[in-house]
Parts: C-alpha cells; sequence; structure tokens
C-alpha cells in the first residue's frame, strides 16, 4: 500500500517527535513531550452541540477527568450546576474513554483526543468522561490500571449520569493504543467488584508478549513504528524486571487469566490492517471468544495506527461517513456476525447530492467506524 503523502509527513513528525523523546536510559524527556503536545482547555460554551468541563475525581492522586456532554439545545454558556443535569434522554450511554499514546504520551486535553471525544459524543449521542491517567515511565504499572478503577467508581456512583428509564448508569468503556489496553484490565476488575459495563470498545488495543508474531516481523519499521520502539515502551511501562508475558501485556498468555465463566462486557475490537501488533489484537479477540465471551472483530484491511484522529486521510472525515446501518459489514455486525472484514473492496462513498452511495473501492471512514462504536451502544 502507497500511503498519502499528506499522511506520511504528518505521522513521521510524530515519529520523529517520539524518538528525541525516549531516551535509551529508559527514562522519558516529559517536559518537551508536553511542549509537543498541543493541548486544548475544556469549552463552558457549546461548541458544535458540545460542551466540556475537567473534574478532579481523586485529591491524592490529582486525578482529572474531562466530560463532554450534548448540549441539548443550549447555547449559552454553562456552569457546573449544567453539568450535573440530569440527561433529557431515557438512555444515557456514558463512555469512559481512556486515550492512547503507548502509556507514555498524551493526556485527556491533547487536541487529538479532545476533538476524537467531541466526536464520539455527536456520533453516539453520549456523555464521554476522558480520564487523564498517570503515564510511564514515572508511574508504572499498576497505576494507569488504577487510575481507571478510579474514575469507573466514580462514574457509577454519579445520579445524574443515570439513565431515566432504569436508573441505571449505562457504562461504556473505550480506549485507543494503551487506552485500549486499560479498558480490558478496568474490564476485569469491574466484572470481580460487581460493577455493570455494558460494553468495551478498543482501537487498536496495545498487547504483546514475548513471541514475535507474524505481522511483528512483516510490517517491523513499513508504517511508522518498529518491534523496538513498542519494546522501550513495554519496558517502560511493567513492573522492573518481568519480560512481555506479564498479564498486563499479554493477558491471554502463559501468565494470564482465563475469562471462561464470567460475565465479561462485550467488545467490540478494531484492528488496522497495517499495524504490525495487530496479531496480537487478533489473538484478544480469540481469546474472549474461545472464553466464551461476546466479542465482535472489525478489522480495517489498510488502514493505519491512529487513522481516528489523523484529519489527512481518507479515514477521518465525516463527509466520507454513508449511514453503516445499510452496508454489508455493519448489516453483518448488527447480525452477529463475529468478525467484520473491511477491504479495499468494500466501501466508495460517493456524493450525490447530499446523500451517499456505497460501490467501487474504498474502507471504512472515521465516521463508520464511530457508528459501529454506536451500534455496540444501541444494539
Amino acid at each position: 500500500m502507497v500511503v498519502p503523502l499528506n499522511m506520511w509527513v504528518l505521522i513521521s513528525n510524530f515519529k520523529l517527535a517520539y524518538n528525541l523523546l525516549r531516551r535509551p536510559d529508559g527514562t522519558f524527556n516529559r517536559n518537551l513531550a508536553e511542549f509537543l503536545d498541543r493541548k486544548v482547555p475544556s469549552n463552558a460554551n457549546p461548541v458544535e452541540g458540545v460542551f466540556s468541563f475537567d473534574v478532579i475525581v481523586d485529591r491524592e492522586t490529582n486525578l482529572l477527568t474531562r466530560i463532554y456532554r450534548p448540549a441539548e439545545g443550549e447555547e449559552r454558556q454553562v456552569n457546573i450546576l449544567d453539568l450535573e443535569k440530569p440527561m433529557s434522554s431515557e438512555v444515557v450511554p456514558v463512555i469512559i474513554f481512556f486515550h492512547g499514546g503507548s502509556f507514555a504520551h498524551s493526556s485527556a486535553n491533547s487536541a487529538i483526543y479532545d476533538t476524537l471525544c467531541r466526536r464520539l459524543v455527536g456520533i453516539c449521542k453520549a456523555v464521554v468522561v476522558s480520564v487523564n491517567y498517570r503515564r510511564a515511565p514515572e508511574n508504572r504499572y499498576p497505576c494507569a490500571y488504577d487510575d481507571g478503577w478510579t474514575a469507573l467508581k466514580w462514574v457509577s456512583s454519579r445520579s445524574w449520569l443515570q439513565s431515566r428509564k432504569d436508573k441505571k448508569v449505562h457504562i461504556y468503556m473505550a480506549g485507543d493504543s494503551s487506552g485500549g489496553n486499560i479498558v480490558h484490565h478496568v474490564a476485569l476488575k469491574a466484572v470481580e467488584s460487581g460493577i455493570e459495563v455494558f460494553g468495551n470498545i478498543l482501537l487498536n488495543p496495545l498487547f504483546g508478549g514475548e513471541e514475535r508474531t507474524e505481522s511483528e516481523k512483516r510490517l517491523d519499521g513499513r508504517y511508522f513504528v518498529r518491534v523496538k520502539d513498542r519494546d522501550w515502551y513495554w519496558r517502560a511501562f511493567l513492573p522492573e524486571g518481568e519480560d512481555r508475558d506479564h498479564p498486563a501485556c499479554n493477558p491471554f498468555g502463559p501468565k494470564g487469566r482465563s475469562l471462561e465463566g464470567i460475565n465479561f462486557p462485550k467488545s467490540l475490537v478494531v484492528v488496522a490492517g497495517l499495524d504490525l501488533v495487530q496479531d496480537w489484537q487478533l489473538g484478544y479477540a480469540k481469546g474472549l471468544e474461545k472464553a466464551g465471551q461476546e466479542v465482535k472483530l472489525l478489522f480495517l484491511e489498510q488502514a493505519t495506527i491512529g487513522f481516528y484522529l489523523l484529519p489527512n486521510n481518507e479515514h477521518f472525515s465525516p463527509d466520507f461517513a454513508p449511514v453503516i446501518r445499510t452496508t454489508r459489514g455493519a448489516l453483518a455486525m448488527f447480525m452477529g456476525t463475529t468478525k467484520v472484514v473491511i477491504t479495499h473492496s468494500d466501501f466508495q462513498p460517493k456524493r450525490r447530492g447530499r446523500r451517499y452511495s456505497i460501490s467501487g473501492r474504498d474502507q471504512m471512514p472515521i465516521g463508520g467506524a464511530c457508528r459501529c462504536l454506536a451500534s455496540v451502544i444501541y444494539n
């Protein structure tokens, strides 16, 4: 596959910056990382139908969350009382979101993740709680999981997030890269503690293991990421002295835990076909299926890592987003197929006035992927 030049330049800039931040001795240039990572403030004035607030949910660790919610017709500046005003809809999906960055990069107020969370609010008609978890290498395992668990407990206790229909908080957890990894481990804690999570959404989740897989060998360095980069992040996150078969990295590996017989949340696993750790992601979905858990796999054959974040690639723009329910792939998902492969021949949005048709050769855009997330929530 030939990656578009503008996309290649953008991701190459990310790669250069990431290489500057990692040091051979395992330390990380946090000051430079914060300087390079563009941040945006929360907005009390609704923007495109969404407003947001930053809320500290744990004073001891200074754990901050950014909460996004639909303005529901409000055009004026809102205040903290409006934030905790019950939603008017009968069922309120609440998505707890964990940003990516290989446990070391980005934050809840990073511009790229602020944009993504706003899109989730608009497409899924949900409240989104983005968690600013502690990052490695300053804060190793299990700090990120502990922060995720704290956020989950906080969300589950908010009466203003309850759906009017059944007085429950309809919690879904979503995350990309390391955030997808966090989703799995926090969901496991939720099962043990009796907090109901209605579904997990894992975008290119970061898993691994000691074995070198076929995709790691085939895609090493080809699409912006090298195996040794991934190894560095695992060394920075895992407990000192542990290898990549630690359950945090390899949940279904030799040291992992079986999920057979437990009430684990249903999961949507989204895999990019040009991500070198895709074999570990596919293995994760297979592990869920083998354990008798409900899982749907969306494989985007020609998508790169971070396709849902990069505005100058064909997967991102909402203008390319047909109504996902009309497509063959999405219909298969809704009807219960456990695996949907979106190939280069499946999607080609063509504008006809303000309508869309599907034909020819293309692949699923971000709008379509977000609508798949909505399918997990509403089906």
